[in-house]
Protein backbone atom coordinates (compact mmCIF):
# COMPACT_ATOMS: atom_id res chain seq x y z
CA UNK A 1 0.00 0.00 0.00
CA UNK A 2 1.09 3.60 -0.43
CA UNK A 3 2.36 5.50 2.56
CA UNK A 4 1.03 8.95 3.29
CA UNK A 5 3.76 11.35 4.34
CA UNK A 6 1.44 13.40 6.44
CA UNK A 7 0.89 14.58 9.96
CA UNK A 8 -1.90 12.25 11.10
CA UNK A 9 -1.02 8.56 10.75
CA UNK A 10 -3.25 5.59 11.47
CA UNK A 11 -2.74 1.86 11.58
CA UNK A 12 -4.05 1.23 8.08
CA UNK A 13 -2.39 4.39 6.72
CA UNK A 14 1.01 4.80 8.40
CA UNK A 15 3.28 7.82 8.22
CA UNK A 16 6.86 7.72 7.04
CA UNK A 17 9.61 8.82 9.41
CA UNK A 18 13.36 8.45 9.32
CA UNK A 19 13.21 5.48 11.73
CA UNK A 20 10.58 3.70 9.61
CA UNK A 21 6.83 3.91 9.40
CA UNK A 22 4.77 5.21 12.33
CA UNK A 23 1.59 3.21 13.00
CA UNK A 24 -1.00 4.86 15.26
CA UNK A 25 -3.50 2.85 17.31
CA UNK A 26 -6.75 4.25 18.70
CA UNK A 27 -7.87 1.63 21.26
CA UNK A 28 -11.65 1.70 21.81
CA UNK A 29 -12.50 3.69 24.92
CA UNK A 30 -8.81 4.33 25.58
CA UNK A 31 -8.59 0.96 27.35
CA UNK A 32 -6.23 -1.96 26.99
CA UNK A 33 -6.65 -5.34 28.61
CA UNK A 34 -3.57 -7.09 29.91
CA UNK A 35 -3.61 -9.32 26.84
CA UNK A 36 -3.93 -6.38 24.44
CA UNK A 37 -1.08 -4.43 26.07
CA UNK A 38 1.15 -7.50 26.07
CA UNK A 39 0.23 -8.17 22.44
CA UNK A 40 1.10 -4.62 21.41
CA UNK A 41 4.47 -4.94 23.17
CA UNK A 42 5.20 -8.18 21.34
CA UNK A 43 4.12 -6.77 17.96
CA UNK A 44 6.18 -3.59 18.44
CA UNK A 45 9.26 -5.67 19.20
CA UNK A 46 8.80 -8.18 16.35
CA UNK A 47 7.65 -5.81 13.60
CA UNK A 48 9.13 -2.45 14.62
CA UNK A 49 11.99 -1.02 16.63
CA UNK A 50 10.26 -1.56 19.99
CA UNK A 51 9.60 2.13 20.69
CA UNK A 52 6.02 3.14 21.47
CA UNK A 53 4.75 6.71 21.83
CA UNK A 54 1.76 7.78 23.93
CA UNK A 55 0.32 10.82 22.16
CA UNK A 56 -1.46 13.92 23.41
CA UNK A 57 -4.73 12.39 22.22
CA UNK A 58 -4.30 9.17 24.19
CA UNK A 59 -3.25 7.14 21.15
CA UNK A 60 -0.33 4.75 20.83
CA UNK A 61 2.25 4.99 18.05
CA UNK A 62 4.43 2.04 17.09
CA UNK A 63 7.68 3.08 15.42
CA UNK A 64 10.16 1.49 13.04
CA UNK A 65 7.59 -0.45 11.00
CA UNK A 66 8.66 -1.43 7.46
CA UNK A 67 6.88 -2.23 4.21
CA UNK A 68 7.51 -5.92 4.85
CA UNK A 69 6.46 -5.90 8.51
CA UNK A 70 3.30 -3.79 8.16
CA UNK A 71 0.96 -6.57 7.00
CA UNK A 72 1.98 -9.10 9.70
CA UNK A 73 1.75 -6.31 12.28
CA UNK A 74 -1.82 -5.54 11.23
CA UNK A 75 -2.71 -9.24 11.41
CA UNK A 76 -1.57 -9.42 15.04
CA UNK A 77 -3.32 -6.18 15.98
CA UNK A 78 -6.51 -7.26 14.21
CA UNK A 79 -6.53 -10.44 16.32
CA UNK A 80 -6.41 -8.15 19.38
CA UNK A 81 -9.46 -6.19 18.13
CA UNK A 82 -7.38 -3.04 17.68
CA UNK A 83 -7.84 -2.43 13.93
CA UNK A 84 -10.75 -0.68 12.21
CA UNK A 85 -12.29 -2.20 9.07
CA UNK A 86 -11.09 0.55 6.71
CA UNK A 87 -9.20 3.85 6.56
CA UNK A 88 -12.34 6.02 6.49
CA UNK A 89 -13.68 4.45 9.69
CA UNK A 90 -10.27 4.66 11.33
CA UNK A 91 -10.06 8.39 10.56
CA UNK A 92 -13.49 9.08 12.06
CA UNK A 93 -12.65 7.20 15.26
CA UNK A 94 -10.68 10.14 16.64
CA UNK A 95 -12.06 9.94 20.19
CA UNK A 96 -10.33 10.62 23.49
CA UNK A 97 -12.05 9.32 26.63
CA UNK A 98 -11.34 10.45 30.17
CA UNK A 99 -9.25 7.79 31.91
CA UNK A 100 -11.51 8.20 34.94
CA UNK A 101 -14.50 6.93 32.99
CA UNK A 102 -17.34 5.22 34.84
CA UNK A 103 -19.74 2.71 33.27
CA UNK A 104 -21.98 5.49 31.90
CA UNK A 105 -19.04 7.24 30.26
CA UNK A 106 -17.87 3.96 28.72
CA UNK A 107 -21.38 3.45 27.30
CA UNK A 108 -21.46 6.96 25.83
CA UNK A 109 -18.02 6.46 24.25
CA UNK A 110 -19.00 3.10 22.76
CA UNK A 111 -22.27 4.52 21.36
CA UNK A 112 -20.36 7.45 19.83
CA UNK A 113 -17.86 5.10 18.24
CA UNK A 114 -20.66 3.05 16.66
CA UNK A 115 -22.45 6.18 15.44
CA UNK A 116 -19.28 7.48 13.78
CA UNK A 117 -18.60 4.11 12.16
CA UNK A 118 -22.12 4.11 10.69
CA UNK A 119 -21.76 7.63 9.29
CA UNK A 120 -20.18 8.70 6.03
CA UNK A 121 -18.69 11.98 7.28
CA UNK A 122 -15.46 13.08 5.59
CA UNK A 123 -14.00 14.92 8.57
CA UNK A 124 -10.58 16.60 8.67
CA UNK A 125 -7.88 14.26 9.91
CA UNK A 126 -7.34 16.23 13.12
CA UNK A 127 -11.05 16.68 13.89
CA UNK A 128 -11.76 14.90 17.17
CA UNK A 129 -14.19 14.17 19.96
CA UNK A 130 -13.65 14.24 23.74
CA UNK A 131 -15.84 12.11 26.01
CA UNK A 132 -15.27 13.93 29.28
CA UNK A 133 -18.36 13.03 31.30
CA UNK A 134 -16.76 12.88 34.72
CA UNK A 135 -17.69 15.04 37.73
CA UNK A 136 -15.82 17.97 36.10
CA UNK A 137 -14.18 18.29 32.68
CA UNK A 138 -10.55 17.21 32.77
CA UNK A 139 -9.82 17.16 29.03
CA UNK A 140 -10.33 20.88 28.35
CA UNK A 141 -6.68 21.33 27.37
CA UNK A 142 -6.76 18.23 25.17
CA UNK A 143 -7.38 19.10 21.49
CA UNK A 144 -10.96 18.23 20.49
CA UNK A 145 -13.67 19.80 18.36
CA UNK A 146 -16.78 18.30 19.94
CA UNK A 147 -16.95 17.70 23.68
CA UNK A 148 -19.34 15.48 25.61
CA UNK A 149 -19.42 16.67 29.24
CA UNK A 150 -21.77 17.05 32.23
CA UNK A 151 -23.61 20.06 33.58
CA UNK A 152 -23.95 21.22 37.18
CA UNK A 153 -26.76 18.73 37.76
CA UNK A 154 -24.79 15.79 36.43
CA UNK A 155 -26.65 15.52 33.12
CA UNK A 156 -24.69 14.95 29.91
CA UNK A 157 -24.26 17.88 27.52
CA UNK A 158 -22.82 18.33 24.05
CA UNK A 159 -20.53 21.32 23.54
CA UNK A 160 -18.81 22.66 20.46
CA UNK A 161 -15.20 23.56 21.20
CA UNK A 162 -14.84 27.31 21.61
CA UNK A 163 -18.26 27.77 23.20
CA UNK A 164 -18.99 28.34 26.89
CA UNK A 165 -22.39 26.63 26.68
CA UNK A 166 -23.64 23.30 25.41
CA UNK A 167 -26.92 21.56 24.70
CA UNK A 168 -28.60 18.62 26.40
CA UNK A 169 -27.21 15.27 25.20
CA UNK A 170 -29.79 12.53 24.80
CA UNK A 171 -27.99 10.32 22.27
CA UNK A 172 -24.30 10.35 21.28
CA UNK A 173 -25.50 10.38 17.66
CA UNK A 174 -26.12 14.10 18.31
CA UNK A 175 -22.34 14.52 18.25
CA UNK A 176 -22.28 13.10 14.73
CA UNK A 177 -25.02 15.53 13.73
CA UNK A 178 -22.97 18.41 15.16
CA UNK A 179 -19.98 17.26 13.10
CA UNK A 180 -22.20 17.23 9.99
CA UNK A 181 -23.32 20.79 10.88
CA UNK A 182 -19.65 21.80 11.04
CA UNK A 183 -19.08 20.50 7.50
CA UNK A 184 -22.31 22.06 6.18
CA UNK A 185 -21.28 25.48 7.54
CA UNK A 186 -17.95 25.38 5.70
CA UNK A 187 -15.80 24.47 8.68
CA UNK A 188 -13.47 22.33 6.56
CA UNK A 189 -11.53 23.70 3.60
CA UNK A 190 -9.34 21.38 1.52
CA UNK A 191 -9.70 18.68 4.16
CA UNK A 192 -8.61 20.89 7.06
CA UNK A 193 -10.45 22.90 9.69
CA UNK A 194 -11.29 23.05 13.39
CA UNK A 195 -14.52 23.73 15.24
CA UNK A 196 -12.94 26.46 17.37
CA UNK A 197 -12.01 28.45 14.26
CA UNK A 198 -15.56 28.20 12.92
CA UNK A 199 -17.02 29.35 16.25
CA UNK A 200 -14.54 32.25 16.33
CA UNK A 201 -16.04 33.43 13.02
CA UNK A 202 -19.40 33.83 14.78
CA UNK A 203 -20.97 30.72 13.26
CA UNK A 204 -22.53 28.89 16.21
CA UNK A 205 -25.00 25.99 16.57
CA UNK A 206 -28.51 26.58 17.88
CA UNK A 207 -29.74 25.45 21.28
CA UNK A 208 -26.52 25.81 23.26
CA UNK A 209 -27.78 27.31 26.52
CA UNK A 210 -26.41 25.07 29.28
CA UNK A 211 -23.30 26.48 31.00
CA UNK A 212 -20.22 24.27 30.91
CA UNK A 213 -18.53 23.43 34.20
CA UNK A 214 -15.18 24.91 35.12
CA UNK A 215 -12.37 22.50 34.18
CA UNK A 216 -10.09 20.76 36.63
CA UNK A 217 -6.32 20.64 36.28
CA UNK A 218 -4.66 17.60 34.77
CA UNK A 219 -3.41 15.24 37.49
CA UNK A 220 0.17 14.28 38.12
CA UNK A 221 1.62 10.79 38.56
CA UNK A 222 0.73 8.81 41.66
CA UNK A 223 -2.27 7.06 43.22
CA UNK A 224 -5.62 8.09 41.74
CA UNK A 225 -9.21 6.99 41.48
CA UNK A 226 -9.16 3.54 39.94
CA UNK A 227 -5.45 2.84 40.21
CA UNK A 228 -2.05 4.47 39.73
CA UNK A 229 -0.95 7.04 37.15
CA UNK A 230 2.52 6.32 35.78
CA UNK A 231 4.16 9.02 33.64
CA UNK A 232 6.49 8.29 30.73
CA UNK A 233 9.55 10.37 29.94
CA UNK A 234 8.77 12.28 26.72
CA UNK A 235 5.67 10.10 26.41
CA UNK A 236 7.60 7.09 25.12
CA UNK A 237 7.87 3.53 26.41
CA UNK A 238 9.95 0.57 25.26
CA UNK A 239 8.16 -2.65 24.33
CA UNK A 240 9.83 -4.65 27.09
CA UNK A 241 8.69 -2.13 29.71
CA UNK A 242 5.13 -2.12 28.34
CA UNK A 243 5.07 -5.91 28.64
CA UNK A 244 6.10 -5.59 32.28
CA UNK A 245 3.51 -2.91 32.99
CA UNK A 246 0.83 -5.06 31.34
CA UNK A 247 1.30 -7.64 34.08
CA UNK A 248 0.40 -5.05 36.73
CA UNK A 249 -3.18 -4.59 35.52
CA UNK A 250 -5.41 -3.39 32.67
CA UNK A 251 -4.39 0.00 31.29
CA UNK A 252 -6.21 3.22 30.47
CA UNK A 253 -4.48 5.64 28.11
CA UNK A 254 -4.39 9.31 28.99
CA UNK A 255 -3.72 12.47 26.94
CA UNK A 256 -1.16 13.51 29.57
CA UNK A 257 1.38 10.90 28.43
CA UNK A 258 0.63 8.78 31.46
CA UNK A 259 -0.75 5.28 31.82
CA UNK A 260 -3.43 4.57 34.40
CA UNK A 261 -2.73 1.08 35.76
CA UNK A 262 -6.09 -0.15 36.99
CA UNK A 263 -6.17 -1.56 40.51
CA UNK A 264 -2.56 -0.65 41.31
CA UNK A 265 -1.83 1.21 44.53
CA UNK A 266 1.93 1.64 44.06
CA UNK A 267 4.47 1.60 41.27
CA UNK A 268 7.45 -0.77 41.20
CA UNK A 269 10.87 0.73 40.62
CA UNK A 270 10.96 0.39 36.85
CA UNK A 271 13.37 2.49 34.73
CA UNK A 272 11.43 4.68 32.33
CA UNK A 273 8.38 5.17 34.55
CA UNK A 274 7.78 8.27 36.67
CA UNK A 275 5.68 7.86 39.79
CA UNK A 276 6.49 11.02 41.76
CA UNK A 277 4.98 14.44 41.07
CA UNK A 278 8.21 16.30 41.84
CA UNK A 279 10.29 14.46 39.23
CA UNK A 280 12.06 17.12 37.09
CA UNK A 281 11.45 15.07 33.92
CA UNK A 282 7.82 16.12 34.16
CA UNK A 283 8.88 19.67 33.27
CA UNK A 284 10.17 18.58 29.84
CA UNK A 285 8.46 18.32 26.47
CA UNK A 286 10.34 17.25 23.35
CA UNK A 287 9.64 15.58 20.02
CA UNK A 288 11.98 12.78 18.83
CA UNK A 289 14.09 15.37 16.98
CA UNK A 290 16.90 14.54 14.57
CA UNK A 291 17.72 12.02 13.27
CA UNK A 292 14.43 10.25 14.14
CA UNK A 293 12.31 12.90 12.39
CA UNK A 294 13.28 14.07 8.87
CA UNK A 295 11.73 17.51 9.53
CA UNK A 296 13.91 18.18 12.59
CA UNK A 297 17.00 20.37 12.34
CA UNK A 298 18.70 19.08 15.51
CA UNK A 299 18.52 16.50 18.31
CA UNK A 300 16.15 17.57 21.08
CA UNK A 301 15.90 15.16 24.00
CA UNK A 302 19.52 15.16 25.14
CA UNK A 303 19.39 18.96 25.24
CA UNK A 304 16.17 18.86 27.26
CA UNK A 305 17.70 16.40 29.75
CA UNK A 306 20.80 18.58 30.06
CA UNK A 307 18.67 21.60 30.97
CA UNK A 308 16.17 19.64 33.07
CA UNK A 309 17.37 20.59 36.56
CA UNK A 310 17.57 24.27 35.76
CA UNK A 311 13.85 24.43 34.88
CA UNK A 312 11.94 25.91 37.86
CA UNK A 313 9.28 23.70 39.48
CA UNK A 314 5.92 24.19 37.83
CA UNK A 315 7.42 25.51 34.59
CA UNK A 316 7.50 23.74 31.21
CA UNK A 317 10.50 23.59 28.88
CA UNK A 318 9.68 22.55 25.32
CA UNK A 319 12.52 21.61 22.96
CA UNK A 320 11.26 21.25 19.39
CA UNK A 321 13.10 19.94 16.35
CA UNK A 322 11.27 22.39 14.07
CA UNK A 323 8.62 25.09 14.13
CA UNK A 324 5.72 22.60 13.85
CA UNK A 325 5.99 21.81 17.57
CA UNK A 326 4.55 18.29 17.32
CA UNK A 327 5.90 17.30 20.74
CA UNK A 328 3.90 20.03 22.52
CA UNK A 329 1.49 22.07 20.35
CA UNK A 330 0.60 24.35 23.26
CA UNK A 331 2.26 27.28 24.97
CA UNK A 332 5.23 26.58 27.21
CA UNK A 333 7.05 28.81 29.68
CA UNK A 334 10.12 28.46 27.51
CA UNK A 335 10.44 26.90 24.04
CA UNK A 336 13.65 26.17 22.17
CA UNK A 337 12.98 25.61 18.47
CA UNK A 338 15.68 24.13 16.24
CA UNK A 339 16.46 25.98 12.99
CA UNK A 340 19.27 25.64 10.43
CA UNK A 341 21.08 28.40 12.36
CA UNK A 342 20.71 27.07 15.90
CA UNK A 343 17.87 27.24 18.41
CA UNK A 344 15.35 30.05 18.64
CA UNK A 345 14.02 30.95 22.09
CA UNK A 346 10.34 31.74 22.68
CA UNK A 347 8.98 32.79 26.07
CA UNK A 348 5.39 31.90 26.88
CA UNK A 349 4.58 30.71 23.39
CA UNK A 350 4.62 27.87 20.88
CA UNK A 351 7.40 26.49 18.71
CA UNK A 352 6.37 28.50 15.65
CA UNK A 353 5.86 31.84 17.41
CA UNK A 354 8.10 34.86 16.91
CA UNK A 355 11.26 34.23 18.94
CA UNK A 356 12.74 36.48 21.61
CA UNK A 357 16.26 35.32 20.69
CA UNK A 358 17.62 33.56 17.62
CA UNK A 359 20.46 31.25 16.69
CA UNK A 360 21.47 29.94 20.14
CA UNK A 361 24.25 27.34 20.09
CA UNK A 362 22.93 24.20 21.87
CA UNK A 363 26.47 23.20 22.92
CA UNK A 364 26.78 26.45 24.89
CA UNK A 365 23.44 26.17 26.67
CA UNK A 366 24.17 25.00 30.21
CA UNK A 367 21.05 26.38 31.91
CA UNK A 368 17.62 27.66 30.98
CA UNK A 369 18.19 31.11 29.44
Amino acid sequence: MSVVKGWCPGALRPMESSDGWVVRLRPPGGRLSRAQAAGIARAARLHGNGRIDLTGRANLQLRGITADSHAPLLAELRALALIDPDIATETRHNIVVTPFADAETDRIAADLRRALAASDLALPAKFGFAVDTGPAPGLTDTPADIRLERDAGGGPILRADGMAHGQRLGDPAQAVALAAWFLDRGGAVDGRGRMGALIARGIVPDGADIPALAPVAAPGPGPCAGGFLAALEFGQIEAALLATVARLGPLRLTPWRMLLIEGASALPDLPGLIGQQGDPRLRLRACPGAPACPAAFAPTRDLARRLMRTVPPGAILHVSGCAKGCGWPRRADLTLTATPDGFDLIRGGRAGDTPDRRGLDPDRLTEVP
